[in-house]
C-alpha cells in the first residue's frame, strides 16, 4: 500500500499561512502549486494579498476549472470581487459578489463552509453599494450579514466589522466607524492572520482620524507603512499611504507612487 503523500499537507499548510496566518509575505515564487481547489483558493488569496492580481485571477481561473464545489466557487468569486474593489472597480465587483451570493445562499444551512461563503458575499455587495453611493443598501446587507454571523467564524467577522466601519465614516458617524474599527482590530489581534491584523490597524487610522485623534491616527498608520513593508502588502501599503498623504506626511506620495507603480507591473489596474 503506498503511503500517503505528506508533502500535500505541508503544501496546503504554506499556502493557508501565506492566505489567512503568520506568513503573507512569503515570496510569490515560493509559493506551492495548489493540489486541489481550496489550495487554488488560498494561493490566489495570498498572491492578491502581494498585489500580484493578475496571478490570482488565473489562480481563481484554475480554481473555476478544477472544482464544481458550490461553496469553493463562491469563495472565489467574492475573491474576483475583492480584488476588483481593491483597484476602485465596486459596480463590476458587484457582478461576482451577486455570482458568489447566488451559489451561496441556496445551499442548505448545514453545508460545510456555507456560512463563510455566505457571509464573504454578503459583505463584499454591502463594500459594492459603498464603493457606488447607495449607502443605505450597503446598511441593509450589513444587517443582513450580521444574522449569518457567529463566533466560529473570526474572518467573516473582522471583514464585517471593516465593512461597518466604512460604511460609518462615509455617513460621517465618526464615533461608530471608531467602535467597528476597534472591535475589528481586537478581534484581529486574537486571530492567526497577520494580514487582518494589518488592514484591521489601518481601519483604525481612518477611523481615529475621521474622529479628530491625529497622534493616534498617525501612530496606527505608522505601525500599519512598517508592517506592509515587512511582508510585501503592497495594496495595504498604498492604502496606507494615501491615509498618511491625508495626516501631512511628507513621505507618503513617493511610498503612494511607488506601490502604485508595483501594482500596475503585476497586472493591476486602477480605475
Amino acid at each position: 500500500m503506498r503511503a500517503p503523500d505528506s508533502s500535500l499537507d505541508t503544501r496546503s499548510e504554506v499556502l493557508a499561512s501565506a492566505a489567512f496566518g503568520a506568513t503573507p509575505g512569503r515570496a510569490a515564487a515560493e509559493l506551492p502549486i495548489a493540489s486541489d481547489g481550496r489550495d487554488s483558493w488560498h494561493r490566489a488569496v495570498a498572491l492578491g494579498g502581494q498585489g500580484y492580481y493578475a496571478a490570482a485571477r488565473a489562480e481563481l481561473r484554475r480554481l473555476r476549472i478544477r472544482t464544481a464545489d458550490p461553496v469553493l466557487r463562491s469563495l472565489a468569486a467574492s475573491t474576483e470581487g475583492s480584488l476588483l474593489r481593491q483597484l476602485g472597480w465596486h459596480a463590476e465587483a458587484s457582478a461576482y459578489d451577486g455570482r458568489a451570493a447566488a451559489l451561496a445562499l441556496p445551499l442548505d444551512p448545514g453545508t460545510p463552509g456555507r456560512t463563510e461563503a455566505v457571509c464573504d458575499a454578503l459583505t463584499g455587495l454591502a463594500a459594492d453599494a459603498l464603493g457606488t453611493g447607495r449607502l443605505a443598501l450597503a446598511d441593509r446587507l450589513l444587517r443582513r450579514g450580521e444574522r449569518t454571523l457567529d463566533d466560529t467564524h473570526w474572518r467573516a467577522r473582522i471583514r464585517w466589522h471593516w465593512v461597518s466601519a466604512e460604511t460609518a465614516l462615509a455617513t460621517g458617524a465618526a464615533g461608530r466607524a471608531r467602535q467597528h474599527a476597534e472591535t475589528g482590530l481586537e478581534l484581529a489581534e486574537a486571530g492567526p492572520s497577520v494580514r487582518h491584523r494589518v488592514k484591521s490597524r489601518l481601519l483604525a487610522a481612518a477611523a481615529n482620524m475621521a474622529s479628530g485623534d491625529l497622534d493616534l491616527a498617525r501612530t496606527h498608520a505608522n505601525v500599519v507603512a512598517a508592517q506592509c513593508r515587512e511582508h510585501g502588502l503592497i495594496p495595504l501599503g498604498w492604502a496606507c499611504a494615501m491615509l498618511r498623504a491625508g495626516l501631512a506626511d511628507g513621505t507618503a506620495e513617493a511610498a503612494a507612487k511607488a506601490c502604485s507603480d508595483a501594482i500596475s507591473r503585476r497586472g493591476g489596474h486602477f480605475r
